[in-house]
């Protein structure tokens, strides 16, 4: 790249996310030689931008805050993510994301060029998102911290308050966050523990970096949504349902159509269900739409769910005059 106004732009830019830079993986994305990256990175200091160096083998350079930090810049691509990502910021369960996300899209609609303007307000007014309420909240800051602690491979100490209201003190090497629905997992390898761990983020108390540097570990997975998926089916518990239902294995199987569970006729008029699940409440339900008699022959618990079922049926229907 020999524009050296647009490689100082480019150069900036890359210096703008949450990380180190190695000079030669600068080098590399520039094309330009290391030595000339050292060059630029004086001009951008010249200019009031406070560039910090590392040294070692996993030194680099980054953009720390300064008394006056320079605007934020941003390609188009950059500006259209971060507008719709903030118009659809207030489904996640982060405190005050809403109205903080609200001020901040005002504010950068307010210097977008007319063209991404455009484009930006379209996709508002085209997305509709369904509300979501309920469950646990996550402080900003702790995000924040977690995140930095990632970019920066830096161990961390953070307080832990498991499920059944224990708290412990953890050390533990970073990997990434995960967004799962209303929830926010970290994923990192437990150093006390020498173990991957998943944590719920609105269980962790006071985050802070240590300082150390980590060498980023292999996970045990082709990527942490994989881990954190795999090990939350692993904590949910699995119940081994049996039931005999009165209909032709055919016409049981096209009313299932792709609910997990096995069949096998017992003669042309009924058939057997063998099923694996974790939500009893659901295959009740199921078997209530199935519309034929059926047998429960375990576990126990499926048997209630049915009782409370109908339950609920018969007085919805006693209800009616």
């Amino acid at each position: 790249m020999s524009d050296t106004p647009a490689r100082l732009f480019t150069l900036l830019s890359l210096l703008q996310t949450p990380r180190e830079w190695p000079g030669s993986e600068l080098a590399d994305r520039l094309q330009v030689s290391p030595r000339t990256i050292r060059r630029d990175i004086d001009r951008l200091r010249e200019l009031g931008y406070p560039v910090q160096a590392t040294m070692g083998a996993v030194g680099g350079y980054r953009l720390v805050a300064g008394a006056a930090m320079p605007p934020l810049l941003l390609d188009d691509e950059e500006a259209v993510a971060i507008a719709v990502g903030l118009r659809t910021a207030a489904g996640h369960p982060v405190e005050g994301i809403e109205e903080a996300s609200v001020r901040a899209l005002a504010k950068l609609e307010q210097v977008l060029p007319s063209r991404l303007r455009h484009r930006v307000g379209a996709l508002n007014t085209a997305t509709v998102q369904l509300p979501v309420s309920g469950g646990p909240t996550v402080a900003p800051e702790d995000l924040t911290v977690l995140a930095a602690a990632i970019a920066n491979r830096e161990r961390l100490r953070f307080g832990y308050r498991a499920g059944d209201g224990t708290e412990t003190n953890r050390l533990a090497e970073p990997h990434r966050l995960v967004a799962a629905g209303r929830r926010w997992y970290l994923v990192a390898y437990d150093n006390d523990r020498d173990d991957w761990r998943i944590f719920r983020v609105d269980r962790i108390r006071q985050p802070r970096p240590t300082g150390a540097r980590i060498t980023p570990r292999e996970l045990p997975a082709d990527d942490a949504a994989a881990y954190v998926s795999r090990k939350l089916r692993s904590l949910a518990p699995t119940y081994r349902a049996v039931a005999t239902l009165y209909a032709p294995v055919e016409e049981v199987a096209r009313r299932l159509g792709s609910a997990p569970g096995d069949l096998e006729p017992i003669d042309e008029h009924s058939c057997r269900l063998h099923s694996h699940t974790d939500t009893l409440e659901w295959l009740a339900f199921r078997l209530a739409m199935l519309g034929c008699e059926f047998e429960v022959h375990g576990p126990p618990e499926l048997a209630e769910c049915l009782r409370a079922l109908g339950g609920r049926a018969s007085r919805a229907a006693g209800a009616v005059s």
